[in-house]
């Protein structure tokens, strides 16, 4: 747990002196607060019961003058324990977005998307209160416990014994009643992943929602993850609750206690009326700092799984990491794998990728095809080192792809994903994404290579259209033309294209590949695609099936010997179908 506070606690940096200034303004007002009482008593002895005006005026000047330092104490302990939680907040919400930003697809696999986005708002915002109410209250709270408690014993000892049995009683009692708390708070906050899971995903897809009537399917979804919250939190404040009852019986069995002995010692001259006066105001200041205290245990332990769940964001390292001294250049764009496995867990006995032995020469445009599950998106993920081979090498330009600096591969490696995502802004913003430099020209060219230019001129304002947030305002076909755009941007040296335009007519499709070979020839092209059409053109074709390279060959080879893509083709040709249909089923 230290290892894990010292983690977090690395992002204070600039808001040091805050923190540090915080309970320093606490402890301050603190002491004014605990010379009040002293000099009320003063006042009440040797003032108003022996007539003196002057010392009642005089006395109440310091009162005065105390009660305001006291409060300017507050007022700046208050500011700087803001400033310096708020900023705590900040940084650490800067860290994760930033650590994150470094992770391979290893490491966000093993975080959900509503996980991540749990630990960024709603943990940080528990750690930045947990944080300011230790800065203030758990400096101030124990400071005037331990000050009150000293004066209450010099003015009377046996009265204030009182305090110091409550104070222990209260303390066990407290302890028992936190512990349990804690065990139901560290089961919530996994909670509230599958709240935002749950949210996000109806979200995203609402169409899908409301065009199969499941609204009412997903409101119970929604409703089960609340009430899951709900529950848990109901049964830890049962717990809490406990603690304020114990607070007021504590005190006023104490106010009784005091003000029944003290009266007795006041008509028997061993106490003052001013000593019983100040007796009881500290009274009130040790139950109230004890119960501050029990307030600031409660943050803390709810806050624990929080804190636990950031480290686990920041100490998160990735997978992939550069050489000590990167290659940033690429030679040219031809892809070797050398006897290449590969599994996505490091400890799985069955690879994904089975001895992969292929070579491609800079500028080859390469068709790849296989049923779902075949692991054909996984092949070309090593080569643009989003994964890295189990065994084997990749190489990149005739260099193993782990010798290069991963900026430099990436941007020689230009992939368009499976899943093809348009960031909200106009579309020239979502062009500039493959090169934030590029001229109104340029991306107007690499639109005129993937068939887009055409589609975006009939908006209304053309380039500066507005896309919204995932492209949920372009049909599929033309997010996945603004994609392939995007990537050609980059002027890389190896293009791939993962199934990205299986939501294009084939005559569009036709006219992309054509516009391919014309104008960027010297590019190496990976062409993953379902449609036997898309790739019967390319110089070879890689035929996948459960992790191996089942066949590599040019159409007319792979026709005559290949009886996987052969059946596939004469599917497709002859009877239609799916790929993974089998012909005349």
């Amino acid at each position: 747990m230290l290892r894990t506070l010292r983690t977090l606690l690395k992002e204070v940096k600039e808001y040091k002196g805050a923190s540090i200034a915080t309970p320093i303004y606490m402890i301050l007002e603190v002491a004014m607060e605990m010379v009040i009482p002293f000099l009320m008593a003063s006042i009440i002895d040797d003032g108003v019961n022996a007539g003196n005006m002057a010392h009642i005026y005089k006395v109440g000047g310091i009162m005065i003058a105390a009660a305001l330092l006291g409060l300017i104490a507050g007022l700046f302990g208050g500011r700087y324990g803001a400033k310096a939680s708020a900023g705590f907040a900040k940084n650490l919400r800067e860290a994760m977005f930033n650590n994150i930003q470094t992770y391979s697809f290893a490491n966000i696999d093993k975080f959900s998307t509503a996980g991540l986005v749990t630990r960024l708002t709603t943990d940080v915002t528990n750690i930045q209160m947990a944080y300011q109410m230790t800065l203030r209250m758990f400096m101030r709270a124990p400071a005037s416990l331990l000050c009150a408690m000293a004066i209450a014993f010099t003015i009377n000892a046996r009265l204030a014994s009182i305090y110091l049995i409550a104070v222990l009683i209260l303390g066990v009692l407290l302890f028992f009643i936190i512990r349990h708390a804690t065990q139901y708070f560290m089961m919530a906050f996994p909670k509230y992943d599958a709240l935002n899971a749950s949210v996000q995903e109806n979200v995203s897809a609402i169409r899908v929602v409301k065009a199969y009537v499941r609204e009412e399917h997903e409101t119970g979804k929604f409703k089960k993850a609340s009430q899951n919250i709900y529950d848990i939190f109901v049964k830890a404040e049962k717990n809490v609750i406990v603690n304020a009852p114990l607070m007021q019986t504590t005190v006023y069995t104490c106010i009784l206690l005091i003000s029944w002995l003290g009266a007795k010692m006041i008509v028997s001259s061993e106490l003052t009326t001013g000593q019983m006066m100040s007796l009881l105001a500290y009274c009130m200041n040790i139950l109230m700092s004890l119960m501050m205290l029990s307030m600031v245990f409660v943050m803390i332990s709810m806050s624990t799984a929080s804190v636990k769940r950031i480290a686990e964001v920041l100490d998160e390292t990735s997978a992939l990491t550069n050489p000590a001294h990167p290659v940033t250049d690429v030679a040219d764009g031809s892809v070797e794998f050398r006897n290449v496995d590969f599994s996505y867990q490091r400890e799985s006995t069955e690879p994904v990728l089975k001895d992969i032995n292929i070579k491609v020469n800079s500028g080859e445009t390469i068709g790849i095809i296989g049923g779902t599950g075949s692991a054909k998106t996984s092949l070309v993920n090593l080569i643009s080192r989003l994964y890295d081979a189990t065994e084997g090498e990749v190489l990149v330009g005739g260099r193993n792809v782990k010798e290069y600096d991963m900026e430099a591969l990436r941007n020689q490696v230009s992939v368009v994903l499976q899943n093809n995502v348009l960031f909200s802004g106009s579309i020239l913003e979502n062009l500039r994404w493959g090169d934030k430099n590029a001229t109104d020209e340029e991306c107007t060219e690499v639109c005129r290579l993937a068939c887009a230019d055409e589609f975006i001129r009939k908006f209304p304002e053309g380039y500066h259209t507005h896309i919204e947030q995932g492209g949920s305002n372009v049909s599929g076909g033309q997010k996945q033309r603004l994609c392939i755009a995007r990537a050609l941007l980059k002027k890389p040296k190896v293009l791939i294209l993962d199934d990205s335009t299986s939501a294009v007519d084939t005559a569009t499709d036709a006219k992309i590949r054509k516009a391919f070979r014309e104008k960027i020839p010297n590019t190496t092209k990976f062409i993953i695609a379902q449609r036997i059409s898309s790739v019967q053109d390319a110089d070879r074709i890689i035929v996948m099936e459960e992790g191996r390279v089942n066949g590599f060959g040019t159409h007319e080879e792979l026709l005559e010997n290949n009886e996987i893509y052969r059946e596939v083709y004469e599917s497709q040709t002859q009877g239609g179908g799916d790929f993974d249909e089998k012909a005349g089923e």
